[in-house]
């Protein structure tokens, strides 16, 4: 979201190890994303880290990619179902799991997006302190570039 934030080369796998890849430039500030789709895709809010577009997939024959809107596409493991990535079709900007990732004690949650989907049986601790957006916001943000 800014791009004043540190980012780190970091390396990650799915869960059962098929596939793997590496970042060379994570942004360590972790976003959650309430929004309908990524709730289904992930169980609850993806909590996601903006990687850009230099990233690399070993374990390619691996990844499972399904289309779920005009403008983005999701990675998934085909052998284990782990949730790889959050693709932008336009520029490869990549949104991945933090939890994916072996440095994510380095992340810091730090904003929210589609606020206005998020459901009531769930709030982070510390919310208030967060950067939130709705979702007609993120849209504009993007519109913006």
């Amino acid at each position: 979201m800014d791009n004043e934030k540190p980012r780190i080369a970091a390396k990650g796998a799915c869960m059962c190890g098929a596939v793997s890849f590496e970042a060379s430039a994570v942004d360590t500030g972790v976003g959650a994303c309430h929004c309908d789709m990524c709730r289904k895709w992930a169980g609850g809010p993806l909590l996601a880290v903006d990687c850009g577009s230099d990233i690399t997939f070993d374990g390619e024959n691996n990844i499972g990619v399904f289309s779920s809107s005009d403008w983005a596409e999701r990675g998934f493991c085909k052998q284990c179902g782990s949730s790889l990535f959050y693709r932008l079709k336009q520029n490869g900007q990549h949104i991945v799991p933090a939890g994916l990732f072996s440095a994510e004690s380095q992340f810091v949650l730090d904003h929210q997006v589609f606020v206005d989907q998020q459901p009531d049986y769930y709030q982070f601790a510390g919310h208030d302190k967060l950067h939130n957006m709705t979702g007609a916001e993120v849209f504009a943000m993007f519109a913006g570039e």
